[in-house]
């Protein structure tokens, strides 16, 4: 199968593991020559959150979901990585529930994988993924790639 799209979704908790992905997405998308997409999901109340620490004005202008991805530390951390490798990508944001927008961002950009990030889970949580990951994993229109964060 050939890579041409990876889609690389965070959200909240993934500012303390964009190396961790980073890597990966590199590993992938380097050789095969894709393109990233960079998805940041943000509930309602994140998004809310988000906004105001980024100082859009709602009064002002209408906010896009984009834009406001495109400000995020955490995204701008990861396209410099991108920029590094000399791979390719593109940012997109989305509100909404984690898991659907994520699956829903993969098959509007067609993609041939998705990476997500995911945390250590204590002894009897190893069974189960978190839930964002796991509908990811369950739903997915194509293979995906869980990286497990150090913390």
């Amino acid at each position: 199968m050939t890579l041409r799209t990876i889609l690389l979704a965070v959200g909240p908790g993934d500012a303390d593991r964009t190396d961790e992905l980073a890597e990966a997405v590199v590993e992938v998308a380097e050789p095969a020559g894709a393109t990233v997409v960079l998805a940041h999901v943000f509930t309602s109340d994140e998004y809310d959150e988000v906004c105001r620490r980024l100082e859009f004005d709602p009064d002002l202008e209408e906010i896009d979901p984009n834009d406001v991805a495109k400000r995020h530390a955490t995204i701008r951390d990861l396209a410099r990585t991108l920029e590094g490798a000399d791979v390719d990508y593109e940012v997109t944001g989305a509100v909404g529930d984690h898991g659907e927008s994520i699956v829903d961002l993969a098959s509007e950009a067609d993609a041939d994988r998705v990476v997500v990030g995911g945390r250590r889970r204590t002894p009897t949580g190893k069974a189960v993924f978190g839930s964002t990951a796991q509908e990811v994993l369950l739903s997915a229109p194509c293979p995906v790639t869980f990286v497990r964060g150090d913390d």
